[in-house]
């Protein structure tokens, strides 16, 4: 099943038929323990919509209102390698090599709801760097609990330049306005996604693709389980919490987004996040 927020509603699609809520408020709604089981009860004595797919198509927004988005670092052997190249020069590379390895993960705040954009809207690049790139992640959504209530793909939009510079400059580098795409639904599943689930990037420039590439979840060095318990430790989240699981896809330092490129991140069975650069 997949839930949409829309600016008419939630809306569940299941087996192509698509069921509005109009009175549901999305931050109760998302932050249910049970939502796969809700949300089946409530679609067994539905209505299907007759325009389900051009309402989305229409008003679809990001599935976020008052979550948070965090997100982890170094959490593949490429992303690894990747931070250890961009933060060589300034002596910064034997931490990230450290904390691949640590028993505590990199977790950083990334965005709340009004830095973040959903599927077809606009992310931003920072004036103040010169190399930036999008980070295709697997994204946890989770209850207040602690509980993997759904998936999502995220676009953890990076400013390496930035991050190389200094690894305590990593908060510029990684949150501003437009710094996160979040979307394009909400993946409600009562079983975890097989590890050959993959997540491809491309990205089109002027109508041809200049960078393409793909990776599997099973590269992920730690388990989800243990990303979102080092997250809830000492931080509470009242309406749940988005957690971007890391990058496996890390461009060359030849790569560097332009403004009108257009990024698609896919995930199966999630779908297609697509947003162009402003």
């Amino acid at each position: 099943m997949k839930i949409y927020k829309t600016t008419s509603g939630i809306v569940i699609e299941n087996d192509n038929l698509f069921y509005l809520l109009r009175d549901e408020n999305w931050d109760q709604f998302i932050n249910d323990d049970n939502l796969a089981e809700k949300t089946e009860q409530i679609i067994a004595s539905a209505i299907p919509l007759d325009n389900g797919q051009e309402l989305i198509a229409e008003k679809l927004q990001a599935p976020i209102q008052s979550q948070e988005v965090w997100a982890s670092g170094v959490t593949y052997y490429k992303s690894r390698q990747g931070r250890e190249e961009e933060s060589q020069s300034a002596g910064g590379s034997d931490f990230y090599s450290k904390v691949y390895t640590a028993d505590r993960p990199e977790i950083f705040f990334k965005a709340t709801a009004n830095r973040t954009v959903g599927s077809g809207e606009l992310v931003n690049i920072r004036k103040d760097s010169t190399w930036n790139v999008p980070e295709p992640e697997l994204t946890l959504v989770l209850t207040s609990g602690g509980n993997i209530v759904g998936y999502t793909i995220g676009n953890d939009m990076s400013s390496r330049s930035i991050e190389g510079e200094n690894p305590l400059y990593l908060p510029q580098a990684k949150t501003y306005d437009g710094c996160a795409a979040i979307g394009p639904c909400v993946y409600v599943t009562k079983n975890a996604l097989p590890p050959e689930t993959k997540i491809e990037l491309e990205v089109e420039r002027n109508g041809a693709v200049v960078f393409e590439d793909n990776i599997e979840i099973s590269q992920i060095k730690r388990t989800f389980e243990n990303l979102v318990a080092y997250l809830y430790r000492e931080c509470s989240f009242p309406h749940g919490s988005l957690l971007m699981t890391g990058t496996g896809i890390v461009p060359s330092s030849e790569f560097t987004l332009h403004s009108g490129d257009v990024i698609r991140i896919t995930v199966l069975p999630i779908g297609t996040l697509t947003n162009k650069v402003s």
